[in-house]
């Protein structure tokens, strides 16, 4: 690696219900312009792009980004499940530091339909039957919440966890999400409402799960020797940053924390802690994969953030928000902001550059110089990204 990648320009459009979205293109089409427009360049510049999505025809990727401009540039389309956004970040961020290309765009995107996530072809093998069968298969519950619910479960078997402390992280999510014009949900949630909503699966309560969510996010990166000669202000660099798969032994017990993807997360945050040479403590903010309650508690120890253990007392002690330790999805996180599958890890991206720029308005966390992105999905992958000023 000869050099590190810099943010140039971020976009991100408002995230919807299902029904009330522009069409999957339209919307990729506006988060792409801003992410360009905050750059203060044209598309003409752009050398490569890599397009994420999960629901969609092949291609999409090149529909969308022909509303920008037809240039005959590589388009790359991605899906790997929940962590498609920050893959494609991941693939233009190496194109940038192995010098192949200057200027690369990372798109994400989704049009979702109501309801739980299911699987899209019926008429062939699941792609999921290995984490399936590790839990076994309840068809009264969401499939999405039986395996991370199960792994709130395998948390609780192991420490004792209370249902009310994962119930106070989506309290927390919609206080964030308040100060986030971007967000689906920006109300208040008490406690009592979170716990009363309708059960799931194991700690899961409804107000405790993320909405199916039509969204679009881009960013822009360059070198900084393009930076330097665009005169653009890309004052925020990708440090770090790593992508790691399900190990053997995921499959090989019974632990449903290793199924929803503790493994995944620790060795990418331990890759991504090495070579940056700094470490959590480090760490001012950070944008998790909140799916599901128990992923942001049992990511918490993972991402190294408190003690293996010690995420029911990190919670109730307020070190996840502003005042304490970190301050964990201020943008809301997936469960209040919302999770359109391709366009989350861009939108993490999003969320940290601002902060990280300091012109987070009333979501900036004061003096932030580290950010922390976790991107996670089934199947399995996970993206762990440090940024840092420049």
């Amino acid at each position: 690696m000869t050099t590190k990648a810099r943010v140039a320009g971020v976009g991100m459009i408002p995230f919807t219900k299902p029904g009330q979205s522009e069409d999957w293109d339209v919307m990729a089409e506006k988060a792409v312009r801003l992410a360009l427009a905050d750059a203060g360049i044209g598309y003409e510049l752009i050398q490569q792009a890599y397009a994420g999505y999960v629901y969609g025809d092949s291609t999409a990727g090149q529909s969308a980004l022909y509303r920008v401009g037809i240039t005959g540039i590589p388009i790359v389309n991605v899906n790997n499940n929940c962590s498609t956004g920050s893959t494609a970040l991941y693939l233009a961020r190496q194109m940038v530091e192995l010098g192949a290309a200057d200027c690369v765009l990372a798109v994400g995107f989704e049009q979702m339909l109501p309801g739980a996530l299911g699987m899209t072809f019926n008429d062939r093998k699941r792609t999921l039957d290995l984490q399936l069968e590790i839990q076994g298969w309840d068809k009264d519950a969401p499939m999405a919440a039986q395996q991370f619910g199960g792994g709130g479960l395998d948390y609780q078997a192991r420490y004792g966890a209370s249902d009310e402390t994962f119930g106070l992280i989506s309290v927390k999510a919609r206080r964030h999400a308040a100060n986030n014009p971007l967000a689906v949900f920006r109300d208040p949630l008490t406690l009592e409402e979170v716990m009363a909503s309708k059960h799931l699966f194991g700690p899961i309560t409804r107000f405790q799960a993320c909405p199916p969510t039509c969204g679009a996010a881009a960013a822009v990166l360059v070198s900084p020797a393009f930076a330097a000669r665009r005169n653009i202000d890309a004052s925020v660099e990708i440090v770090a940053q790593a992508m790691t798969t399900d190990f053997a032994d995921t499959f090989e017990g019974q632990s449903m924390m290793k199924v929803i993807g503790y493994d995944m997360t620790k060795e990418a945050a331990r890759q991504v802690y090495e070579t940056a040479g700094v470490g959590p403590d480090d760490v001012d903010v950070v944008e998790l994969h909140d799916c599901f309650t128990p992923n942001e508690l049992i990511s918490y120890e993972a991402l190294g953030l408190c003690p293996e253990g010690g995420a029911e007392r990190y919670i109730r002690d307020g070190d996840n928000t502003y005042g304490g330790q970190h301050v964990t999805n201020p943008s809301g996180g997936l469960l209040s902001k919302g999770h359109p599958l391709g366009a989350t890890g861009l939108a993490q991206c999003y969320e940290l550059t601002h902060q990280l720029r300091g012109d987070a308005d009333k979501r900036q966390v004061d003096g932030a110089r580290y950010g922390l992105q976790h991107n996670l999905g089934l199947g399995g992958a996970c993206v762990v990204t440090l940024y840092g000023r420049a």
